[in-house]
């Protein structure tokens, strides 16, 4: 009875102490690491130490030295699980403890499996094979011993053919020990570090015709001293062209404007002489005004839109009327009425530029203004001034092009103004045409 009881006892200790087993299995099966090469070869073994250049990996063949840039990426460790009645499942452990194992396979599933239906975990085996990861390592420990023997037998040679400096040290000898320098060289258009310096350095393969149009370099080795020959007359012409090409107005870079323009407007102007003259109620007083105009704008921070003071003043032509109030005599024999006169107005303008940085600049404008019209009126009988004054806007489109240091452009706009007293009859919007030259500084 006592050895059937402890029997039992120790039935129930291994059921507990099976999955404690497993977990430190697993804990120590898991401190190897497989690499996948850029070559595609897999290897396995654990990290002893790395830098961002290099990393040191012990494996079952012996510990090599692997440049980052072979390395493509570090596989997640993989672990195959045999279960009772001899299924198995293959994915990376997620989460363990003593009861429960959560994996994922590789369709992206988790799974949840009981401890006590693991009879084994084992290291799943990406390699292809362990004879070609014997391979690949063995190459590298030889690559490595040839390479720590090349370097030797070049910094002996060197030693006997450098300068001495003071102190006993010489300078090629101690650069390459304390760096690790090696010269580089140009072949084929290309800076190459040979790995091993012989007395004879073999001859740079010749380029195909492919790899040379694709290089765009000539067919063949080519010497450093032709490579930085053409290399130079490159850059000279480069540079030449960049020079002929004119220089790329960068619109942040100005923040005032002036313009000074120049163009007319078809005024329709009407004049009340009902007053005067019945039978002549209406004069048409207007004609073609020339107009002379000028802005200063400022930019507001870095936007498209400039605003500053406007002026502009222009001429009412000269007309003349019949007097048909007063009859021709002798000291008049051809009575005339005449109107002239000037238009003068102050304001703000703004533009608004749709497309900056292009050649042809295409704007927006608007303004609002105080106008200030005066119109002689001269018959025989004594001449008198007529005013009109009030408040006008406009609204139009412009253009403008740089050449060299100045731009030129058109500018064509429709202004809206009322008029009053005898002049009230008149149209109350005119359009101007102007050409201008202006400057961004």
């Amino acid at each position: 009875m006592p050895a059937a009881f402890f029997f039992f006892i120790l039935i129930i200790c291994m059921k507990k102490l099976i999955p404690f087993l497993l977990i430190v299995a697993v804990c120590c099966i898991s401190r190897a690491e497989t690499l996948k090469m850029k070559d595609g070869t897999l290897v396995t073994g654990s990290i002893l130490s790395q830098t961002e250049y290099t990393l040191n990996l012990a494996t079952s063949y012996g510990n090599i030295t692997l440049s980052q840039r072979e390395i493509e990426e570090i596989l997640p460790d993989k672990h195959r699980l045999i279960l009772k009645g001899g299924s198995q499942l293959v994915g990376i452990i997620l989460d363990m403890d003593e009861f429960n194992l959560k994996l994922q396979t590789d369709d992206g599933a988790t799974v949840n499996v009981d401890m006590p239906q693991i009879v084994s975990i084992e290291t799943y085996d990406y390699d292809r094979g362990k004879e070609a990861q014997q391979q690949f390592v063995e190459q590298k420990i030889e690559q490595q011993a040839s390479q720590v023997a090349a370097q030797g037998a070049a910094t002996a040679a060197a030693t006997s053919a450098t300068v001495e400096a003071a102190g006993g040290l010489t300078f090629d000898s101690d650069i390459n020990q304390v760096f690790n320098a090696q010269k580089a060289t140009v072949v084929n258009g290309q800076v190459q570090t040979p790995q091993v310096h012989t007395a004879v350095q073999a001859a740079p393969r010749p380029m195909s015709e492919e790899e040379a149009f694709l290089k765009n370099v000539k067919t063949g080795a080519i010497s450093q001293q032709e490579y930085a020959a053409k290399a130079k007359e490159e850059l000279s012409s480069k540079k030449s062209v960049k020079q002929a090409l004119p220089e790329k107005r960068i619109e942040k870079n100005y923040s005032k404007y002036f313009s000074v323009q120049a163009g007319v407007m078809p005024l329709d102007l009407t004049l009340d002489n009902s007053g005067v003259s019945p039978q002549q109620d209406a004069l048409d007083v207007g004609g073609t005004s020339v107009l002379i105009s000028s802005k200063f704008l400022w930019r507001l921070k870095e936007s498209n839109l400039w605003l500053g003071p406007t002026v502009s003043i222009g001429n009412i032509p000269n007309n003349s009327f019949p007097d048909l109030v007063t009859p021709p005599s002798t000291e008049n024999p051809d009575p005339q009425i005449k109107t002239n006169g000037q238009i003068l107005s102050l304001g703000l303008a703004a533009h608004y530029y749709l497309n900056p940085t292009h050649k042809f600049m295409f704007y927006l404008l608007g303004s609002a203004s105080y106008e200030m019209l005066s119109l002689n009126y001269r018959s025989d009988a004594p001449s008198h001034n007529l005013k009109s004054n009030g408040f006008a806007g406009a609204g139009g489109v412009g253009v403008e092009t740089w050449v060299d240091d100045v731009m030129v452009g058109l500018e064509v706009r429709q202004v809206f103004a009322s008029r009053q007293d005898e002049l009230k009859k008149s149209a109350s919007s005119n359009t101007v045409i102007q050409a201008q030259l202006s400057w961004k500084f």
